[in-house]
């Protein structure tokens, strides 16, 4: 089963040096912290915020191209979780074909933003999030409940 999420806030992790998408649960309390890039935050932060640039950036060019091609992203689907690692699928679709495309979760997310397309989560991957296991499971545990508390309002602004 999935859920939908929505893009609750950005954080930097400082113990790893990286960037986290906190996705929470449209219609719960659950969050999914994703460590991402650098580049990926910033495109996700400036369509946040309702940046627009004179020439489109890499996820702009992609969703500029589906919708050229006459197809629209229906969906964002963060379906798995291997090795450390999510994967996730662009489910575009172009009547009478639905295309699945797998791509990296902050692109998916990048890319769902700009076509104001649901994103959605396997619902596996939010309970994996409540039972840690090891002192690393706790290690982030502690890190989701931080994030929780975040008030976007501490980040102030974003300006590039």
């Amino acid at each position: 089963m999935v859920v939908e999420v929505k893009v609750s806030g950005l954080a930097f992790d400082p113990r790893v040096k990286s960037h986290v998408v906190v996705l929470k649960e449209a219609e719960g309390d659950r969050v999914l912290p994703i460590w991402i890039g650098a580049n990926e935050a910033q495109a996700i932060a400036r369509e946040l915020a309702g940046q627009r640039f004179q020439r489109p950036l890499t996820h702009d060019l992609v969703a500029t191209l589906i919708e050229g091609l006459k197809a629209r992203v229906t969906r964002v689907v963060i379906a798995d979780l291997r090795d450390n690692t999510f994967f996730a699928n662009l489910i575009v679709e172009r009547p009478p074909e639905v295309l699945s495309v797998d791509a990296r979760p902050s692109d998916s997310i990048a890319v769902a933003l700009r076509c104001k397309a649901p994103i959605f989560v396997d619902d596996r991957l939010l309970e994996h999030q409540t039972q840690p296991e090891k002192s690393e499971a706790e290690r982030a545990e502690e890190l989701r409940r931080y994030l929780e508390n975040l008030d976007p309002e501490d980040f102030g602004k974003y300006s590039p």
